[in-house]
């Protein structure tokens, strides 16, 4: 079994400010956003936009994945906690970003920027959809530095499997209480687990980039890069929440499903109607 190498959160310190291997990876993302999206421009994929746009459009995408990403984890994850605790919602710095809710954040300011600039929203998302994904990467390995969000318990001679010192405390309350169960956990003080954040770099990051940019180099219809965004995460993060311990507050919902599957299911379902919609479309 392999050991997460624990690593420390705290990349480097600037005198009394320290600066989060977390953070950086969010920097990477949003840098990369910048970088790769001025060189699609000017090569004209896709047409009718100047690269000085970007820094436009990087500044209100900032605001709506940090904004929509909190408030989403806020409603969707914990809503009981900081109702009690609002206060709490503002501590960005101790974790509690939700996906969902950074998508849902970074639609609004798309649509503010479509309306500031005279762009229709599907023209503005079409732009950003093969984008997106570099930072989803990066942010998932800022997870897997921080060894949190870690996978469900695998087998125990897995080559895969990982033990993960911060779950120690879910492992030992774990309902794997076999013979077998508990002399491994004896023995090694942790539980075999997937990395999963791993897992869904590949998946949500890497394997969706490649398609998004081989998909997004020819001339497709407005909205079809969109949906295409929209159904590729949707069944890629789908998937991965197979392997991807549910939160220790929730648990599996109905149908035995994550919290993570179900707001998925309609990216599925509205990105495939895109695309059946699109084609029909002149």
């Amino acid at each position: 079994m392999l050991v997460h190498p624990q690593f420390d959160p705290i990349a480097f310190s600037l005198g009394p400010v320290s600066v989060h291997w977390y953070g950086l990876m969010y920097l990477v993302g949003f840098l990369l956003f910048l970088g790769v999206g001025r060189w699609r421009i000017k090569r004209g994929n896709p047409p009718g936009w100047q690269s000085q746009e970007m820094d436009d459009l990087l500044f209100y995408g900032v605001l709506g994945v940090i904004l929509g990403g909190r408030l989403g984890y806020v409603l969707f994850y914990k809503p009981d906690f900081y109702l009690h605790h609002p206060i709490d919602i503002i501590k960005v710095w101790e974790g509690g970003m939700a996906f969902h809710g950074g998508f849902l954040g970074v639609l609004v300011a798309m649509w503010l920027f479509g309306r500031k600039t005279g762009r229709t929203f599907l023209q503005v998302t079409d732009l950003i959809a093969p984008l997106v994904p570099l930072g989803l990467a990066f942010g998932r390995l800022g997870n897997f530095i921080n060894g949190e969000l870690w996978g469900r318990v695998t087998r125990i001679d897995a080559p895969w499997a990982m033990g993960f010192p911060q779950a120690r405390a879910a492992d030992a309350s774990s309902a794997l209480t076999t013979p077998q169960w508990q002399e491994w956990l004896l023995q090694y003080g942790m539980l075999p687990r997937h990395p999963s954040q791993l897992y869904q770099f590949a998946l949500e990051g890497l394997t969706l980039f490649a398609l998004l940019w081989w998909y997004s180099g020819k001339p497709r219809k407005t909205g079809q890069v969109s949906a295409m965004f929209l159904l590729g995460y949707g069944l890629f993060r789908f998937i991965a929440e197979f392997t991807r311990e549910p939160d220790d507050f929730l648990g599996l919902l109905a149908m035995n499903l994550s919290m993570g599957q179900w707001l998925s299911l309609p990216m599925i379902l509205i990105g495939a109607h895109m695309l059946w919609w699109s084609s029909r479309s002149r």
